[in-house]
């Protein structure tokens, strides 16, 4: 894209990664994702926040060259994964004259990953500032809002927030602004899912900290600008917070329809009852609409077939997942199918150890579901249906 200017002397650079459709060679990208750098001009200095992911460093390059930018004073790193500091040697090679301004954990990520030389650092702390000549910097520590060495930059004239990944989201896209859109939010909640989320008992300390700044507009890294900064703070004060939706999510794998027929079952008597359920079948599921619908949903239950004496190994996957993840998820239960025996649920429950969520049974069939097993769903669904009528009450 054409460098668009946000405020005066404030320019947008993104590079719109359209092709990309995996992360970390992890997180599904069906919208692609942004590499979106900043450039702030000063009447002395010039700063650059943010860079690129190497594979558009090229594109970050030649949009300050079409802006005839001959010298850049300072590039801040707000973190250094490499999707946003990637592009950092060519800049330096570039811009000899460059330094790089970030924390000190940040730093020596860099010099690990980038082996970017000691003298080409400039070092802040919490609070400290820098002055570009009638525009100033100020550095905001934010540690596991993402990574140890996160920080936001504040560009305290214009009251614009640089949070590099916090409060961004995976979309390429022409546009600069988010506007309220529902596909952004729909894009940020996404993200939330599959990459904030498991930080998520730190995160509203730093949303304080950013609603004491009151900042005009809000400018991440991956995604579009938030003109209405309470368009996503408020999304992140929900997503974050203690309440959670009536709302049952099953997840499953069939391998000979044993596990299958059980959901069919669970399903038709939760319905019956009113609650809500979206059903999983981890086959054909894109793990990031899972991931979004962890953020909210009040149960899970997990279903799958024994494999060589444990979980199904997609289940398994989606199980490890959700405890790293760490949703706010308040129940859970198990069912599995065996023939010989096996540790599924041991296994199943040792991977979700750190959540802090109720246990509503296990459920373990041996062959295709007889009547006891059936009855025993049933059992189950009337446990889901109680706590979920305490969770309307309160």
């Amino acid at each position: 894209m054409e460098p668009v200017e946000i405020r005066k002397g404030v320019f947008y650079l993104g590079a719109q990664h359209w092709s990309r459709r995996l992360f970390d060679e992890l997180i599904p990208l069906p919208e692609g994702t942004s590499y979106n750098a900043y450039l702030v001009l000063g009447r002395e200095k010039t700063a650059l926040i943010d860079t690129a992911d190497p594979a558009l460093e090229n594109e970050l390059m030649e949009a300050l060259e079409r802006m005839g930018v001959e010298k850049i004073d300072y590039v801040v790193a707000n973190h250094a994964e490499q999707d946003h500091s990637g592009a950092l040697p060519s800049l330096l090679e570039r811009y000899p004259m460059a330094k790089v301004v970030t924390n000190q954990r940040c730093k020596e990520l860099l010099v690990d990953l980038l082996h970017i030389s000691d003298d080409r650092f400039y070092v802040v702390g919490d609070g400290d500032t820098l002055s570009l000549g009638g525009k100033t910097l100020r550095f905001i520590l934010a540690p596991w809002v993402h990574w140890p060495e996160t920080m936001f930059t504040y560009l305290e004239e214009e009251k614009i927030l640089f949070t590099c990944d916090f409060l961004g989201a995976h979309m390429a896209s022409n546009r600069v602004y988010a506007h309220r859109d529902p596909l952004v939010y729909f894009s940020a909640k996404r993200y939330y899912a599959e990459i904030m989320m498991p930080f998520r008992q730190t995160i509203p300390n730093h949303l304080a900290r950013i609603e004491e700044l009151s900042p005009e507009m809000i400018a991440p890294s991956h995604g579009l600008i938030y003109d209405d900064p309470s368009f996503i703070l408020e999304a992140y004060r929900d997503w974050t917070g203690p309440e959670v939706k009536n709302e049952v999510l099953v997840v499953y794998v069939s391998m000979h329809g044993s596990v299958r027929a059980a959901v069919e079952h669970l399903t038709d008597g939760l319905s019956k009852n009113g609650i809500p359920v979206k059903v999983f079948n981890l086959t054909v599921t894109d793990i990031g609409e899972l991931a979004m619908a962890l953020v909210d949903a009040a149960t899970v239950i997990m279903a799958t077939p024994t494999v060589l004496g444990g979980p199904h190994p997609s289940a398994l996957y989606a199980t490890y997942l959700m405890g790293v993840l760490n949703p706010k998820t308040k129940h859970l239960a198990v069912i599995t199918s065996y023939e010989w025996g096996g540790r599924t649920v041991e296994i199943l429950k040792g991977f979700l150890d750190r959540l802090k969520v109720e246990i509503l049974g296990a459920i373990e069939i041996k062959g295709h579901p007889k009547k006891g097993d059936m009855e025993a769903i049933d059992r189950l669904v009337e446990v889901v249906v109680e706590k979920h009528r305490s969770l309307k009450a309160d």
